[in-house]
């Protein structure tokens, strides 16, 4: 293994178990716990994880991992709040998603529907995101029309922001959006950890007749940097079973309609 696959696999540990330790790193890996430091150094000089002592952790820079190194975080929640994301999609209809890993699993579990097959050459629905990876996926799926907003694309979330999106998404509307968010609070609203990102996602809340914002209960209750709209900008909140009663009753007093998956 050389040292780019040693740091690609360090990345993928932490973004799986939040908190790796040098001496079982270093036999996982096959390698000296010294090298593990040195690894892990190299890491937390580009923000990519955050020293501790003996180890490492992710959980103060999430904001920073690149989405591949999130995707394992939460994953049977995510995959329970995708596809009841799904089922809510009709044929025919105008989707917005943004970026993440529960929005990426969203566009997944879209493409298993099979009352969203093609039909006569026709697609079954309308895809508009601003997220490259999701655009990526869809493009070879006939039964989905994608549409890409442009944009500067950011590096840790493939997404795309900037006045490009915003002059896109200025001309459109949307049956549904499905808003991965950073942190839901029922009183705060919706928040990114990027300003950019926050800015076109604002913008596909603003285009959308329903806004779902789709987010494990790990994201209740906090904030991030940028706020994305306010709670009474959202009409639903699809999380999974192990919210917290308090903050579910917190949300539908403000006017959210709670799916739990």
């Amino acid at each position: 293994m050389d040292r780019h696959e040693r740091l690609s696999a360090l990345l993928d540990m932490v973004g799986q178990r939040e908190k790796i330790d040098v001496e079982a790193s270093a036999e996982e890996l096959d390698v000296s716990p010294a090298t593990i430091r040195r690894d892990l150094d190299h890491l937390a000089g580009r923000r990519l994880l955050t020293r501790t002592r003996g180890g490492a952790v992710a959980s103060n820079v999430a904001y920073d991992l690149p989405l591949r190194h999130k995707a394992a975080r939460n994953a049977p929640e995510k995959q329970r709040i995708s596809a009841a994301a799904a089922r809510l999609v009709e044929r025919g209809m105008v989707i917005g998603l943004n970026g993440g890993t529960t929005s990426t699993e969203v566009a997944r579990a879209l493409v298993l529907r099979p009352e969203l097959a093609e039909r006569d050459g026709s697609p079954a629905l309308t895809v508009v995101t601003n997220a490259l990876n999701i655009a990526h996926e869809l493009a070879v799926r006939p039964n989905i029309k994608i549409v890409v907003t442009g944009g500067v694309a950011r590096q840790h979330s493939f997404e795309l922001t900037g006045p490009l999106a915003s002059l896109f998404l200025d001309q459109i509307t949307l049956d549904l959006v499905f808003l991965g968010v950073d942190a839901f609070d029922a009183e705060r609203g919706a928040f990114a950890h990027h300003e950019g990102e926050a800015s076109i996602n604002r913008l596909l809340a603003s285009r959308a007749r329903q806004v779902t914002v789709i987010a494990d209960s790990g994201k209740l209750g906090g904030h991030a940097f940028a706020r994305i709209c306010d709670t009474a900008a959202v009409d639903q909140l699809i999380t999974d079973s192990g919210a917290d009663p308090a903050q579910v009753a917190a949300f539908e007093a403000a006017g959210v309609e709670v799916l739990l998956a």
